[in-house]
Order: structure tokens, then C-alpha cells, then sequence
């Protein structure tokens, strides 16, 4: 039982050296320790202040990145409208411009075909002037010979005519 209950002689002594050890370290270690401390917590105060002005200035970032964002996105389709607005208004000119080149491409095929069909009916007009001039010379010529032969080489002429 010794071994549990203490002697008074062991009580005095440890509570003797815990009181001087108590007075020294509260003498010399107390206040560094409580100023040591102080500093840690005006520091932690400081860090979690300095915390949230960061993380205000954040979140004001993030407001000013979705607002940059959004006015990107806007110009952006605002560009696109423009540039659909100039590829369709490009084509459109172009689309034009080939028509006007077609219908002049038109109205010169459709001049040169009037003038090459002019020109091959006068041409057929100068043919049938001269033949009908090679056919009232030679009714002439056989006119001179009788009735009978001049109807009679008209129809001649008549048949050579056609068969050409």
C-alpha cells in the first residue's frame, strides 16, 4: 500500500518544487509565452482580416470576369452578325453582277444572232434577185423564139429551181 498513498515527506518536497518551478517559469517564461501568443493572434486577426478583403476583391474580380465575359460575348455575336450581314451583302453584289453580266452577255448573243439573221436574209434577198434576174433574162432571150418555147423553158426553170 505504500506504493499508493505517498509519504508526506515526498508531498512536500514535489509540491516545494513545483511552486519554485512554478515562480520561476511564471518570473521568466509567462510573459514571453502571453506575448508570444498575443502576437499569434493579432497575426491570426490580421490573416483572417487580410482573408476577407481577399476574398472581397475576389469576388469583385469574379463580378468584373463574368461582366468582361458577357460584354465579350456580345461583341463577339455582334461581330459574327456583321460579318454574316457582309458575306450575305457580298454575295448579293456578286449575284447581281453576274446577272447583269449574263443579261449583257444576252443582249450582245442576242444582237450578234439579229444581225448574222439579217444578214442571211439578205443574203437570201440577193439570191432570189439575181435568180429571178437569171430567169427574166433567159425568158427574155426566149422570148424572141415563141410563145410555145418561152412557157416551155419557163417550166424548165421552174423544175431547175426547185430541184436546187
Amino acid at each position: 500500500m505504500q506504493l499508493l498513498t505517498p509519504s508526506l515527506g515526498l508531498i512536500f518536497w514535489t509540491l516545494l518544487a513545483f511552486l519554485i518551478v512554478f515562480f520561476v517559469l511564471k518570473k521568466f517564461a509567462w510573459g514571453p509565452i502571453l506575448e508570444s501568443l498575443g502576437a499569434r493572434e493579432e497575426g491570426i486577426a490580421e490573416s483572417l482580416e487580410s482573408a476577407k478583403r481577399v476574398k472581397a476583391e475576389m469576388a469583385q474580380l469574379k463580378s468584373e470576369n463574368e461582366d468582361l465575359m458577357a460584354r465579350a460575348r456580345e461583341e463577339r455575336s455582334l461581330m459574327l452578325k456583321e460579318a454574316k450581314e457582309t458575306k450575305d451583302r457580298i454575295v448579293n453584289e456578286a449575284k447581281e453582277q453576274a446577272k447583269a453580266e449574263a443579261n449583257k452577255i444576252i443582249a450582245e448573243a442576242q444582237q450578234a444572232i439579229q444581225a448574222q439573221k439579217m444578214a442571211a436574209i439578205t443574203e437570201v434577198k440577193n439570191q432570189v434577185g439575181k435568180l429571178v434576174v437569171e430567169v427574166s433574162e433567159k425568158v427574155l432571150r426566149k422570148e424572141l423564139a415563141g410563145k410555145e418555147a418561152q412557157e416551155q423553158h419557163i417550166q424548165g426553170l421552174v423544175n431547175e429551181v426547185k430541184l436546187n
